[in-house]
């Protein structure tokens, strides 16, 4: 964007660039999260605004108000108390990390937790996007709560997030945003001014916080041994042997975390990340970095560095390796290393686990001559937490740019998995195991083509769609034909932009006639039928069930066996064996009075195959009675390494390899979702762009055989001739057809089965693999054994 303004005689044009990631943050302005079925407290002062926001709609809201002597003060906002705060003592009773800070609130302000009375907002009826503001009268305590009862898998009730917005009446003197409620009683709270360094000791097993204050500030960080150190030997940090040891640019969260001295001796670990973009090549900017740059004597994290470590013996260095927390650098495909704003939002933070007595060392990075530091230094903010304190390994995810941070979480069958592995992988926001001890992929993968596994797919994003106009949304915004669904039927489609570029895949599950379940890979699914449902003005609720519903498949030819003996199904529905392709039945777990489940005869491997859908507290009773019914007929249980081999066999796209936004489900080989004649006299979101891309294609996705032992992978150029004609989405190694396959997304002109073309390894064009156009899917290609 930009902006023409007069200066005088003189014309200036201002760019002012869009950066959804930092929330508009103004002086005296909050943004408070409260998760459906959570509650949050926030101190308010007189005058200031309160505004409450039903995200998803028909979520009900207690809103409690304690003065300062922890009594009851909702009058302060203009409220009545009305109803007990049964959502509050739900939370409270919960038990967990944020149940504790929320009761420590409480505690601190003298409430008695005994009969606790709320008043209420919004209710059934209520719309997405409803708000309710009231302003503070006193001084007071409020506590917002989204009350909701945990979801059985065959209702469609989950409670769902309130955003709760504080304007306060006074600004705070300081233009900077409120520090983030510790994690935990920090030892040490400690505020690095900008342009400044802070040296600090930290006890083994004690926990580090790094804090950017107000977003895109960089903070170079080092750790010494304390116990060399006392030696009078210097043993920090080396970043090239902790990029060697991890294999990566720099450790991340889960199994690679671990940050290394030159002795290969473990320093620290890498617990939690809510950025995810950091620099562990450069060093700490030096004196010599400004010298050159035009600007002798500017302050510099390497002269404050020497200065902070003085006290404890470190000599000085002109320039310091260091582990640069959210420094934006890269190196582009010309070999030069770039570097821009910091991915960092107001708050964000990494937690860091040491491994042994330190001196650490914290900077505030000085440098306003670049956009290292967004050209404006700010805080960083340290916290020192106790051994005894447990923090959950995770990273960030958000669902837009703007939205809330949500850690990565272990699904409710993790008690199960972590006995059986370590190697877990962070996706889609939770913890999923790569492979399983004393067996590993090969071994899970035939155990699938010819016995039984069981793989936990909970990552999944579940949206109930539910009202009167549910079908109409459903059939306005997917490419199958939603109306000939009958019910109990499951669909596979596709959810488009207007230009014809997929939003994600997924199922859409028939729960009734105004009712539907929709399946998909990514949480701004369920926002993106939201924005469209307004845009439509339809009644209809699209809400999040994806913590209330955790799902496993169990798939192979002895699955339907296994089952038979784990799930009852009432007279009205289709029992496992009854249950036809892309069908769904609602059952229970063993007999009539066991956990509610549904499930659906789909899945993502090739093989006969279901999966099965229930509450999160029923998935370890769920894991047990089918390991304990597949124990004679050799089940194992499957991680994402094997499954993405028989994915892969099975022709099944993945989002970001086969298929993105700008990937029309055409070009990502799945045009049968796009219902164009039975749709002929109906709208849909897309409709104009496929017939028009179908018209005229560009790009196909197609199978390729490569012939010898050296496999392709995700990215490689695959050309005839000198010219690149296309690129391998996925690529494995079949044990069953023993040889390498991959699918490949290539210029029509080349898409014939037959074509011979060339796998470009290295630069594309010193080393070649020999390859040929073959139909896909490459295992089944009659889908024989999916439909037995």
């Amino acid at each position: 964007m930009a902006e023409v303004m007069d200066i005088g005689d003189i014309r200036v044009r201002a760019t002012h660039a869009l950066e959804p990631a930092l929330w508009p943050f103004e002086p005296g302005r909050e943004r408070h999260r409260v998760s459906g079925a959570g509650a949050s407290a926030i101190l308010l002062r007189a005058g200031d605004r309160v505004t409450v926001t039903d995200v998803e709609g028909a979520q009900p809201a207690e809103v409690l108000a304690f003065d300062t002597d922890g009594r009851e003060a909702l009058s302060g906002l203009g409220l009545r108390a009305a109803r007990p705060a049964l959502g509050l003592q739900a939370v409270l009773a919960a038990g967990d990390e944020s149940a504790h800070r929320l009761a420590a609130a409480l505690e601190r302000r003298g409430v008695a937790f005994a009969a606790l009375q709320a008043a209420g907002l919004f209710g059934p009826e209520s719309r997405p996007g409803d708000s309710a503001t009231f302003e503070a009268a006193a001084d007071l305590l409020l506590v917002v709560a989204a009350p909701g009862e945990a979801m059985a898998v065959d209702r469609q009730d989950p409670p769902s997030e309130l955003i709760v917005v504080v304007e306060r009446a006074a600004a705070p003197e300081e233009r900077l945003p409120p520090l983030p409620e510790p994690l935990a009683d920090p030892r040490i709270d400690h505020t690095i001014p900008p342009s400044n360094a802070w040296a600090y000791e930290v006890k083994a097993g004690e926990y580090i916080q790094i804090i950017d204050v107000a977003g895109r500030e960089c903070s170079d960080f080092q750790a010494f041994s304390a116990a060399r150190l006392q030696a009078g030997v210097e043993r920090d940090i080396d970043p090239t042997i902790t990029r060697t040891l991890m294999g990566a640019a720099y450790p991340g969260p889960g199994l690679f975390s671990k940050f290394y001295d030159r002795d290969l001796e473990p320093t620290l670990e890498l617990v939690r990340d809510t950025v995810g973009r950091h620099d562990a090549f450069l060093l700490a900017c030096t004196a010599k970095y400004y010298d050159d740059m035009g600007y002798p004597g500017h302050p510099n994290c390497s002269d404050n560095f020497n200065k902070a470590l003085q006290p404890f013996g470190v000599e000085g260095r002109l320039g310091w390796a260091a582990v640069n927390f959210f420094y934006n650098t890269g190196v582009d495909a010309h070999n030069q290393v770039t570097y821009d704003m910091p991915w960092t939002r107001p708050g964000d933070y990494v937690l860091l686990r040491a491994n042994k007595d330190l001196v650490c060392v914290s900077s505030a990075c000085p440098d306003d001559t670049s956009a290292a530091n967004g050209w404006n230094p700010t805080p960083i903010h340290i916290r020192v937490y106790p051994e005894k304190t447990l923090f959950s390994k995770a990273i960030a995810t958000r669902m837009t740019p703007d939205a809330e941070p949500k850690l990565t979480k272990e699904t409710a069958f993790h008690p199960r998995t972590s006995a059986l592995t370590r190697n877990f992988a962070e996706y889609r926001g939770y913890w999923l195991a790569n492979a399983f001890n004393n067996q590993g992929a090969i071994e899970e993968y035939w155990a699938c083509r010819e016995k039984a596994v069981v793989t936990d797919l909970s990552p999944l994003r579940k949206f109930e769609v539910t009202g009167p106009d549910a079908e109409a949304l459903m059939h306005a915004t997917l490419t199958r034909n939603v109306r000939r669904m009958s019910h109990g039927q499951v669909a596979y489609s596709a959810l488009c932009y207007p230009h014809g570029g997929m939003v994600d895949d997924g199922t859409l599950i028939r729960l009734g006639p105004d009712n539907f379940r929709w399946v998909g890979g990514d949480d701004y699914g369920g926002a993106w039928l939201r924005e469209q449902a307004k845009r439509l003005g339809l009644e209809v609720l699209v809400k999040s069930s994806s913590d209330q519903i955790h799902n496993i498949a169990v798939q192979g030819p002895e699955s339907r066996a296994i089952l038979s003996e784990v799930v009852w199904t009432p007279p009205a529905q289709a029992s496992v064996e009854e249950l036809g392709w892309f069908r769904a039945s609602v059952g229970r777990l063993g007999d009539h009075n066991g956990p509610p489940l549904v499930v659906t005869r789909t899945g993502y491997t090739g093989e006969l195959g279901y999966e099965l859908w229930c509450h999160p507290k029923d998935a370890v009773a769920l894991w047990d009675a089918v390991f304990e019914a597949g124990k004679p007929r050799g089940i194992l249980p499957l991680g994402l390494e094997a499954l993405d081999m028989l994915r892969i066999e099975a022709g099944l796209i993945f989002y970001g390899y086969e298929f993105c936004e700008q990937t029309d489900p055409f070009e990502a080989g799945i045009g049968f979702t796009v219902a164009l004649k039975t749709k002929a006299e109906d709208d849909f979101i897309g409709k104009e762009a496929l017939i028009r891309r179908k018209a005229h294609p560009q790009k196909v996705l197609v199978g390729l055989e490569i012939e010898g032992n050296e496999p392709a992978a995700h990215g490689d150029c695959v050309h005839v001739g000198r010219p690149q004609i296309g690129e391998v989405t996925s690529a494995t190694r079949s044990p069953i057809l023993n040889k390498n396959i991959a699918l490949c997304r290539i210029d029509v002109a080349h898409a014939a089965l037959g074509t011979e073309v060339e796998v470009g390894k290295l630069d594309g064009h010193q080393k070649r693999l020999a390859a040929k156009v073959v139909p896909f899917p490459f295992y089944d290609p009659e889908k024989t054994r999916v439909r037995s």
